[in-house]
């Protein structure tokens, strides 16, 4: 899929829709006066993220992170 470019004003005036655009797996270059600032994708699309614990095996909704600190 190719990427889009987007102006950074034009990022900043309709943000949650390029939000909700690469959650959707679009990817976006932004660019500031011609040029390339940064990159907006899915982190799904990196294959960065694994789960390292699932707090809601523990408790439905997870844990507060007092509840958490105190059982540590």
């Amino acid at each position: 899929m190719q990427e889009k470019i987007v102006g950074l004003r034009e990022l900043r005036e309709n943000f949650d829709r390029y939000i909700s655009e690469a959650a959707k797996g679009r990817s976006f270059i932004v660019v500031r006066r011609s040029k390339p600032v940064l990159k907006i994708s899915s982190p799904a699309d990196e294959g960065l993220w694994e789960t390292v614990i699932d707090f809601t095996k523990f408790k439905k909704g997870g844990l507060p992170i007092g509840e958490l600190l105190a059982r540590l």
